[in-house]
């Protein structure tokens, strides 16, 4: 249905392989026939939690991101470990950051956040039934958490406060299920 669409790649490959990331430069054919080049970010995908409290308070972190050179307002995530499921990354990071674990948890959805660039993914779930306990930071790892309403996070969204777009999508999503309008998965 969306061959007229397709670009088919000729050759290309690694151009940079960091400990991290890997970034492709490819050679591809458009769907005239013409020939352009492709770079991209190979990401190995993410999980994103949006930990609901008993009260409605969503977790929240505060956390710097270099790129940018300043502090986010964000949902806790992080990237899956290889061979682990999205939900056991899930459950993993949301105690690793901020030593809570849940009891109930449900898939949200699937984004892609940087489409033109990457193939990173993130698999977002709700976590309920939550019970503190100490954070287990990875090192080198520097995380405030604090708890906000859904309200509060809207505005924030609205006042250009929250801009990471996997925390937007978030308390939307936070928004839907709380109205009943929508559920997870």
């Amino acid at each position: 249905m969306d061959a007229h669409l397709k670009e088919t790649r000729i050759d290309g490959g690694v151009a940079y392989d960091g400990h991290f990331l890997k970034v492709h430069n490819d050679r591809v054919a458009l769907p005239d026939g013409k020939l352009t080049g492709r770079e991209y970010i190979k990401h190995p995908g993410a999980v994103v939690i949006i930990p609901l409290l008993d009260d409605g308070r969503v977790l929240l972190e505060r956390q710097f991101r270099y790129p940018l050179n300043r502090v986010f307002i964000e949902l806790p995530a992080g990237k899956k470990d290889a061979g682990e499921s999205a939900l056991e990354g899930a459950k993993r990071e949301l105690e690793e950051e901020t030593g809570y674990t849940g009891t109930d948890w449900q898939f949200v959805c699937t984004i892609h956040n940087a489409i033109a660039y990457s193939d990173e993914h993130l698999d977002i779930f709700l976590a309920r039934g939550l019970t503190a306990g100490p954070a287990k930071l990875d090192e080198g790892e520097f995380v405030e958490t604090f708890t906000a309403t859904v309200e509060q996070m809207l505005a924030w969204v609205r006042s250009g406060e929250i801009t990471d777009v996997k925390t937007i999508i978030g308390a939307f999503w936070a928004e839907k299920i709380l109205a009943g309008v929508w559920q997870p998965g």
